[in-house]
């Protein structure tokens, strides 16, 4: 049974349309952004920095030259990640005006380990070039974002949080704005007493940067013909936040256990453990979505992974204070759209597939696109240009391809797709790509979406360990942990079939790690208040749509 045999009940065509708001009722900004993470935020502070310089380009922006939409309850709520990161491109976004002291940094790498695990050991094993990280740093996501929500706000942006992007406005093959989510309905989709209309929201020049599986940037790239020839592929990444008794003086990464090596069971991942300042870690386990077995939970896999010897004493005596979910692209340079512009729209950060897996790392290629992504819409935005013109933000493909973002994607393009061979046979390979520089193989694989997988039960579950409330938690007391600000009687955001095959039932039960999914007699139910908005179902056989402004969850640590 493949999960791609059972489709949600979804139309992007029902997510786009021409704007329907009389014209004084609509809301006019000069560039909207779409999405509050590194990406968006990056491109809101450079094209501050561009407008300070600008003034009469500014004037004829409006009242509002720069407006950036954000799901979440504030910048950061949706924001998770490892997370150590490159300061490459921020020193590059803020050069004199921010030093990288001044960064909300947790610490910089200065040791770092990798083990190979086996149930009741630990070999230290070289690090692999890709996956050396002396010199970075360590960060809260949700932390950082909010600094630079501060950053963009001073450069004269206006974030609207609590703001879903609901429907792209698209008219002659132009992109016009989008139009944001209604909120104050009820189950049933009624009006409560706190009802609230969407609102058109147009703009000049519209940048989707709304992270992974970002809901306007799939349907943008099917309508607007942008993909490119390879599907992209998902991992699911949990991870948790510890207070700790003993500091952690290195970053460590481990690969093999509790995954298992064999080609047919597809369990490409590993796990992370890293220091967040004297007296707290985060742990966290990532794991390929192309995996077969149906009872492979991710977060079940992080309980078992916390009870190797190795990461029981580092955090003996510790308190778990925050968690998390989130998916990551993994289709690296194959699976990066055709194009990420077109009349009126740009496309940057994890939305466009700007993540390096081999090397773990997203976050300073989503700052980097973000700037370029401002720096063509500003060109664009010149005299006698408009950027509703074909062809008039093809710069930021230009860009984009003659950045190091383009020439480091390239070097590792064929990494992810090795390891659907299996751990060993995949290393293997990966060798050869690092030693090579990319020049091995000489083609390019190809990817295989994760819904095409089929599916099997090897009775896995019965390994993970019970939940003790110590060292070990089950899904309803994490996403407690999230800070989850659903209603109850929200309206369903989750699309999927819901007449399936039990097998499919168990696979979405397992794989959701906020227990959205319960298997019963002839299909599943849904508990959509439960979502945390990792996207995992839409990678595995459903579609997440965009839920109401301000709910999900409420990271500050992660």
């Amino acid at each position: 049974m493949k999960p791609s045999e059972f489709p949600p009940p979804f139309d992007p065509g029902e997510f786009i349309a021409a704007p329907s708001d009389p014209e004084d009722e609509r809301i006019e900004v000069g560039v909207l952004i779409v999405g509050g993470g590194p990406a968006g935020l990056a491109c809101a502070i450079r094209l501050g920095q561009l407008l300070e310089d600008a003034p009469e380009i500014a004037e004829r922006l409006g009242d509002v030259p720069v407006a950036v939409l954000e799901k979440g309850k504030q910048p950061g709520s949706h924001l998770l990640s490892g997370a150590v990161v490159n300061p490459r491109s921020l020193r590059t976004l803020f050069k004199d005006r921010v030093r990288t002291a001044d960064m909300p940094f947790l610490g910089r790498v200065e040791h770092e380990g990798v083990y190979f695990l086996t149930r009741e050991r630990a070999v230290r094993i070289p690090a692999p070039p890709t996956m050396r990280n002396h010199g970075n740093f360590v960060a809260s996501l949700s932390q950082l974002g909010r600094w630079l929500a501060e950053r963009a706000e001073e450069g004269g942006a206006t974030i609207l949080p609590e703001t879903s992007a609901a429907k792209l406005l698209l008219t002659d093959g132009r992109v016009r704005g989008v139009r944001t989510g209604d909120r104050g309905r009820g189950r049933a989709g009624d009006e409560l007493a706190n009802f609230e209309p969407g609102s058109d929201v147009l703009a000049r020049v519209t940048v989707l940067a709304e992270g992974t599986q970002g809901h306007l940037t799939g349907v943008a790239l099917s309508r607007l013909g942008l993909d490119g020839e390879n599907p992209q592929v998902w991992a699911l990444g949990v991870k948790e936040v510890w207070r700790v008794v003993k500091p952690l003086d290195r970053v460590i990464h481990t690969m093999g256990w509790p995954l298992r090596a064999g080609a047919k069971y597809r369990e490409f991942g590993g796990s992370f453990i890293y220091p967040m300042g004297s007296d707290m870690v985060t742990v966290g386990m990532v794991v390929g979505l192309d995996h077969r077995d149906v009872e492979l939970s991710v977060h079940d896999l992080l309980q078992e992974f916390k009870t190797h010897p190795l990461v029981r004493e580092i955090l003996e005596g510790g308190e778990r204070i925050a968690w998390g979910a989130k998916t990551i692209p993994e289709g690296g340079f194959l699976s990066v759209p055709r194009r990420l512009s077109a009349p009126g729209l740009l496309i940057c950060g994890d939305g466009a597939g700007l993540v390096n897996v081999p090397a773990l790392k997203g976050i300073h290629y989503a700052v980097e696109s973000g700037r370029l992504a401002a720096e063509a819409a500003f060109a664009a935005l010149q005299p006698g240009e408009t950027p509703w013109r074909p062809g008039a933000l093809d710069g930021y493909d230009a860009a984009l391809r003659e950045s190091f973002i383009w020439e480091d994607l390239k070097r590792v393009r064929n990494m992810r797709q090795a390891f659907g061979r299996g751990f060993w046979l995949g290393g293997a390979l990966a060798g050869a790509m690092t030693a090579t520089r990319g020049a091995f193989p000489p083609g390019n694989a190809r990817t295989e979406p994760d819904v095409e997988q089929e599916v099997f039960s090897t009775g896995r579950a019965a390994a993970y360990p019970a939940a003790d409330g110590k060292l070990t938690f089950d899904k309803l007391s994490s996403v407690f942990l999230s800070g989850n600000k659903t209603r109850d009687d929200a309206p369903n955001h989750i699309r999927v079939r819901t007449d399936v095959p039990k097998e499919l039932a168990e696979l979405w039960e397992h794989m959701c790690p906020a227990q959205v999914y319960e298997a019963v007699e002839g299909g599943v139910e849904v508990t959509a208040s439960n979502c945390v908005q990792c996207g995992a179902i839409t990678a595995k056989g459903g579609r997440l749509t965009p839920p109401e402004g301000g709910s999900g969850p409420e990271y500050t640590l992660t």
